[in-house]
């Protein structure tokens, strides 16, 4: 199983753990909500859990519990800026589809 990001994301994961000034990574999760059924989930990690799957993505580290690990497999995380719209992206291959809005899909 593989999870994969970007130098834009790397870097924009340093920034903001440097600006913090503390913590090891971000965790990548889904959980049950939305139009669609399932949504993502970042948060920063301070300590890693026993049963994480640690992705060491060039300097920065991406953390994932199991449970969420089926669904991310093969994903890319990325980070892009629009116009005045800047976010992360997930370029995910398990996804069959997504609700209109954005935020929720289905595997």
């Amino acid at each position: 199983m593989a999870i994969t990001m970007t130098q834009a994301a790397e870097q924009h994961i340093l920034r903001h753990l440097a600006h913090r000034g503390h913590g090891i990574g971000i965790r990548l999760g889904v959980k049950t909500t939305g139009c669609s059924g399932l949504s993502y989930v970042l948060e920063f990690v301070d300590d890693q859990n026993p049963e994480d799957e640690v992705f060491n993505c060039g300097d920065a580290k991406l953390f994932i519990d199991p449970k969420s690990l089926a669904y991310l497999n093969g994903t890319e995380l990325d980070f892009v800026k629009e116009g005045l719209n800047e976010g992360f992206q997930f370029n995910n291959p398990n996804v069959k589809e997504e609700c209109g809005c954005g935020e929720s899909f289905h595997i």
